[in-house]
């Protein structure tokens, strides 16, 4: 089987680590099948699609919709190199799952607005699929209505015509879509569970996404959710994609 790229963009090492360690989770791949580049460290460089089976894009701290102004070179580099690369995959309708970060960059790809509207404390939350949702070869292995973790200050406010909205909830329209056939992005986490969660809450309990002193609460309010975990999405997106 030909590898899955996957690319990360968290510079804290103790979210970074356990982000690639929930990705092994839920693919079932080993650490050899899921060839990780973090982004935030190095340029991404040349990638030839055609070695890797699919591509997955995780979370962090960078939102797409800062002004350019207050964007660091780093946030910089990382969003000209997932241009670059998204050039290749949206035309080619290669198979990609952009987690988080990934709506929001998919999401300005393809021509989405991408703001601040629809922000979400980290926690639980309860996510209804669509029609179309339902009936997707990937999101069919999900509930009508099913249980996920997520955490994020922008999401998109409204799809492009092309674009199919796959899931969403009360608190946010737009929690997944596809464009093409193969193209994917949710604003929930597939990968996290409590644990994770937890620890993500602790790194960035000052990086903005609730008061710092909140911390406690919101842990208490992730525990008492009654998310325990996500559908198994990357799996079946591993089980769709995976070739020699």
């Amino acid at each position: 089987m030909k590898p899955f790229l996957f690319l990360g963009i968290r510079p804290e090492d103790v979210a970074a680590d356990e982000e690639y360690a929930a990705m092994l989770r839920g693919t079932g791949l080993r650490d050899g099948e899921l060839h990780r580049v973090r982004l935030e460290q190095r340029a991404l460089g040349d990638v030839d699609l055609d070695d890797y089976s699919g591509a997955i894009l995780g979370g962090g701290p960078f939102q797409v919709s800062d002004p350019e102004e207050s964007k660091t070179a780093v946030q910089r580099r990382v969003e000209a190199d997932l241009a670059t690369l998204l050039d290749e995959i949206v035309p080619r309708d290669f198979p990609f799952l952009g987690c988080c970060y990934g709506i929001g960059t998919l999401g300005r790809k393809i021509g989405a607005l991408v703001d601040g509207t629809y922000h979400e404390t980290i926690g639980g939350s309860w996510i209804r699929l669509t029609d179309a949702g339902r009936d997707d070869p990937l999101f069919h292995v999900a509930d009508a209505t099913f249980g996920a973790y997520l955490g994020h200050k922008e999401a998109i406010t409204e799809l492009p015509g092309d674009a199919v909205a796959l899931a969403t909830s009360p608190a946010c329209p737009v929690q997944a879509f596809r464009v093409g056939t193969n193209v994917y992005a949710t604003q929930f986490h597939p990968e996290l569970d409590l644990d994770g969660v937890i620890t993500r809450i602790r790194v960035y309990k000052y990086a903005g996404y609730f008061e710092p002193e909140q911390a406690e609460a919101t842990i208490d309010a992730a525990r008492s959710s009654g998310v325990t975990e996500a559908p198994p999405l990357l799996a079946r997106f591993v089980e769709l994609y995976a070739r020699d």
